[in-house]
């Protein structure tokens, strides 16, 4: 019996997990931090946020692996060190006239260039 419910919770936890999995997505745009503590990603779709100080903060976010994420001169300052570079984000995403973010797993940086020319983005963030 106790071998069945073993099977049967793994069994459980793998289609939990292949589900999860078949729910990622990935949105890429402009990744915006303007200010301390808040970080959202502008796609096609419109705005996602990630963090905001104070008050949001998405699940997955405070264990992201933000090597993947450097974006070095592809970063451009709009407020000190804050401003926005182009970015993919993988993750769990909800209603896009809400801007749903439900979890995040993966942050890549992109090159400029490529949100430039991504004809469906809107203009980058104003300088």
């Amino acid at each position: 019996m106790a071998k069945a419910l073993a099977l049967a919770l793994a069994f459980g936890l793998l289609a939990s997990a292949a589900q999860a999995e078949a729910r990622s997505e990935t949105r890429c745009g402009w990744f915006v931090n303007p200010t301390p503590g808040n970080f959202y990603l502008t796609d096609a779709d419109g705005d996602w946020w990630f963090a905001s100080q104070g008050s949001l903060e998405v699940g997955g976010w405070e264990n992201l692996d933000w090597s993947d994420a450097e974006f070095g001169d592809e970063w451009v300052e709009t407020n000190g060190s804050y401003g926005y570079g182009c970015a993919c984000a993988s993750g769990d995403y909800g209603n896009a006239a809400e801007g749903e973010v439900w979890f995040i797993d993966r942050l890549r940086a992109l090159p400029l260039s490529k949100c430039l020319r991504d004809p469906a983005l809107p203009p980058p963030p104003r300088d």
